[in-house]
């Protein structure tokens, strides 16, 4: 079975996209309707722009559905999934391959999604740390023990997780974390992502969501807030709701597609993180880029 796969926010790189807006009439269509939905040339920006202009808010997380989506139709007939799933912002990307979204509907959320949380993050300052070389149960008991807020907000695969809260709770956290033998890399991120500090953004969300149209989707998708196997479009809302808030189960996600008999995983975006990701977590499995 075939699991396709889309990553999410840090993929972005300086020229992201520009080989399929010049080798594929379909993806030059898709880029320019994108620019009208957005209101500006996004492609420019993805093109020509330099790594500061891929980090703007309002571009960044449309870049990388944009590329990932466009990639997918592209594909054509080749592009046959079995079950979907996307890491973070990637869950808005598998949405619409998967048909459950319109192309319009996704980047409109997209958008809504990244405004949202540069909002959320501007109210407290916030931050994140990966944490690598401990079991998750470790990590959790410490951030639990820290009277601050901070806990897992990404379960990347075996022995890596990212944790997220108030600058404060993430330092003291990092300090007990590398006492018990944890490598710790403070993250460039603008905010504390998955977690209740972004519930403003969550509730400004789930407005944008409750309002839009959910179709059936073509497959199954795994959701970050469950790692579950969904196809119902209401459940699929209410989960796509919780996401912004609630931890990425990410390392559950690809356990739980593992075990319901995916067999091959393509990537389909800009980057190969997520291969990376699931070759530390399963060595056997076959993953390569679309």
């Amino acid at each position: 079975m075939r699991a396709y796969i889309f990553p999410g926010q840090g993929a972005q790189y300086v020229g992201m996209g520009s080989d399929l807006y010049e080798k594929s009439a379909l993806a030059k269509e898709m880029f320019e309707k994108a620019n009208n939905i957005l209101g500006f040339r996004i492609t420019d920006i993805m093109f020509n722009g330099s790594e500061d202009d891929l980090k703007q808010t309002k571009v960044t997380q449309p870049s990388i559905f944009l590329h990932s989506v466009i990639l997918a139709r592209t594909l054509g007939e080749d592009f046959k999934p079995d079950m979907v799933a996307g890491h973070s912002l990637g869950e808005f990307s598998a949405l619409v391959a998967n048909k459950c979204l319109s192309f319009r509907d996704g980047l409109r959320l997209v958008l809504k999604r990244a405004l949202a949380m540069q909002k959320a993050c501007e109210v407290e300052p916030s931050t994140m740390a990966a944490v690598i070389g401990l079991e998750d149960k470790v990590v959790e008991n410490i951030c639990n023990s820290i009277d601050e807020v901070v806990l897992p907000a990404n379960y990347n695969t075996t022995g890596q997780l990212v944790i997220s809260g108030s600058i404060r709770g993430v330092e003291l956290a990092c300090a007990e974390l590398k006492k018990a033998g944890a490598k710790v890399v403070p993250l460039k991120v603008g905010g504390a992502f998955h977690s209740p500090l972004m519930e403003p953004a969550r509730e400004e969300l789930s407005q944008a969501i409750d309002s839009t149209k959910f179709n059936i989707p073509i497959c199954p998708i795994y959701q970050n807030a469950t790692g579950q196997s969904v196809t119902n479009p209401d459940v699929i809302k209410e989960n796509l709701m919780s996401q912004l808030s609630s931890p990425v189960l990410w390392t559950q996600t690809m356990k739980n597609m593992i075990a319901d008999g995916a067999t091959i995983f393509i990537e389909v975006g800009p980057g190969k993180v997520l291969q990376g990701l699931l070759k530390k977590l399963n060595r056997n499995i076959e993953a390569y880029s679309a």
